[in-house]
């Protein structure tokens, strides 16, 4: 009886490690302490749920944030009106030509607005329409409408 073959191998000593089973490319999902608490496949499904949630909340934050853009853009234009008819109302009551006003007012607001100059009584009010455009605003169809209005000025 010899030591190589019966005996203990001193030199020889293999440690068993337990290998982990394949897994497919998803993972188990979950943390490591979670897989070790046996809830590996449950982490698969909550991430799923994320999933859906995200799917279902996603579209409704972009419909919300172009509805935000889309008031702020009309705020803007709004805000280029009311400057382009005080404008107007300024030349007017310096005497300009009603080409004048409208050129200034058209500078101002856009090439779509449309101007009107009235005088009653020595006063004259210049009003400035615009449509609102823009990719959400137009499905909206919005108008917007500015006047200033102001006393003609006396030459002496």
């Amino acid at each position: 009886m010899g030591a190589d073959q019966d005996g203990p191998r001193w030199g020889r000593t293999r440690w068993h490690v337990p290998r982990r089973p394949s897994v497919p490319s998803g993972g188990l999902g979950g943390t490591p302490a979670a897989r070790g608490r046996g809830m590996g496949r449950a982490g698969h499904g909550q991430r799923g749920a994320v999933t859906a949630e995200v799917a279902v909340v996603l579209p409704i934050l972009v419909v919300l944030l172009a509805l935000l853009l889309g008031t702020a853009h009309i705020g803007t234009v709004q805000l280029q009106l009311e400057e382009a008819a005080r404008a107007g109302a300024r030349e007017a009551m310096r005497g300009e030509s009603s080409a004048s006003v409208e050129q200034t007012v058209r500078r101002l607001a856009g090439s779509n607005a449309t101007t009107s100059v009235a005088v009653r009584s020595g006063w004259t009010t210049v009003e400035v329409r615009a449509r609102v455009e823009g990719p959400v605003v137009d499905l909206m169809g919005i108008e917007l409408t500015a006047t200033a209005s102001g006393k003609e000025e006396d030459d002496g």
